[in-house]
């Protein structure tokens, strides 16, 4: 007989439960490790950035009021006062109606305020330049602080280093950086119908799809994959790689196993360990109703579907964001997910009760959004997510979608 869902869940609820989960424990690593990372603890300016004033343009340095007015027609004459090395710090105050010639980069003498671009000037010789431009005070230079003040915060914590932000802190001189840790993710893959993919499948067997596919979403979001390789059907030897995988992992994922046929023994296994609790049987979604949420020892343990796109969707939609949650993002439970406006192609129909995600493909239009065309098919066919660049969501108080009406596509 088969065994019965039980506790089946909201998107809502489900997320929330999620969220009981406390980050990881701050690690502190070299800025030259840290891209991807989520910043652990606020990080505050140690000086100013720019610590002085720096020209952004090849020119030269004045002040402003000296050249107010000066055009093509009307240039103004500056004498040439100073001339400054890329690594060279003026003290000599800018005279009125006096220059400094300055590169890129060069630090402002005192009492300098613009820099006019050498495009708009001529050497007329004798120390006399012509300006055929009239610069506001501000104007292609880099004030003192102006990226960010010494003592201001300059990362706020749960940010994600990117490029950019680590060339922040390159700049300020930080060498090292407060992250939180990269969860280890064990995935567990179950079945007998499963073989490792160098074999040919005989009949009635299939090779192993999710622990491949899972390893690299799981790098994706942040994580450190640990495969424990193929598990049978059988309730004591999931037990024991699942109690394994719960000493070496932070969240352990198993492939398979549960839905409810009665060869599926993922609750049975959570249930037979010490310390374990189940905190949800099913969510009310499409693909991926039987995804199972677990608690052994504190750590979670997330059942997704054996179809190899039911469980591709319930890790973008869930454990994509929980990860970078445990990784130290603040919001990435409650985050928007990047997308776009799309007109969609034809009518979908869904059932009410439960939130559906629709593949999705998308082709552009003159003048116009793109339109998104839904990609039907069996969740164990690898086609629908090779051909999808997006998911739509159907809300679980729809019947469904119309043709020509403005969605939401979250882009994969």
């Amino acid at each position: 007989m088969d065994k019965p869902f039980f506790q089946v869940v909201s998107v809502a609820r489900f997320t929330e439960l999620l969220a009981d989960f406390s980050p990881l424990p701050l690690e502190n690593i070299p800025l030259e490790h840290a891209h991807g990372r989520f910043v652990g603890q606020s990080i505050t300016a140690p000086e100013n950035l720019p610590q002085r004033g720096r020209s952004g343009m090849d020119g030269y340095a004045v002040r402003a009021a000296d050249v107010f007015g000066a055009s093509e027609g009307n240039p103004a004459y500056i004498e040439l006062a100073q001339e400054l090395d890329i690594q060279e710090i003026s003290t000599t105050p800018l005279a009125p109606l006096t220059c400094a010639r300055i590169v890129t980069g060069g630090s402002l003498p005192p009492g300098a305020d613009a820099v006019v671009m050498v495009e708009h000037t001529e050497d007329l010789g004798a120390g006399t330049i012509e300006m055929r431009k009239s610069p506001a005070p501000g104007d292609n230079v880099m004030l003192p602080g102006e990226d960010v003040r010494q003592g201001d915060e300059a990362l706020e914590a749960g940010m994600r280093l990117t490029p950019a932000r680590i060339g922040l802190l390159a700049a300020l001189g930080i060498t090292h950086v407060t992250v939180g840790t990269k969860p280890v993710v064990g995935i567990l893959s179950t079945g007998d119908e499963l073989v490792p993919i160098d074999q040919t499948p005989p009949p009635g067997h299939i090779r192993d799809v999710n622990t491949h596919a899972l390893s690299c979403m799981i790098t994706e979001a942040g994580g450190i994959p640990r495969a424990y390789g193929l598990v049978p059907d059988n309730l004591s030897a999931l037990t024991a790689s699942l109690q394994q995988a719960v000493k070496e992992c932070d969240v352990i994922l198993l492939s398979g196993g549960s839905s409810i046929g009665v060869r599926d023994f993922t609750l049975d296994a959570i249930k037979s360990c010490s310390d374990a609790e189940i905190l949800a049987h099913g969510i009310a979604v499409s693909p991926g109703k039987p995804t199972i949420l677990g608690r052994i020892a504190g750590k979670a343990i997330l059942g997704l579907p054996g179809q190899v796109t039911s469980a591709q969707v319930v890790f973008f939609i869930f454990v994509t964001p929980f990860i970078q949650s445990l990784a130290g993002r603040h919001d990435a439970l409650t985050a928007q997910r990047p997308s776009i406006r799309a007109i969609m192609a034809r009518n979908v129909f869904s059932k009410p009760g439960r939130q559906d995600y629709v593949r999705v493909r998308l082709e552009a239009q003159p003048n116009a959004l793109p339109k998104a065309h839904p990609i039907l098919g069996k969740s164990g066919l690898l086609k629908t997510m090779l051909a999808a660049e997006g998911l739509v969501v159907i809300d679980a108080e729809n019947e469904g979608l119309d043709a020509d009406i403005e969605v939401d596509v979250m882009m994969l």
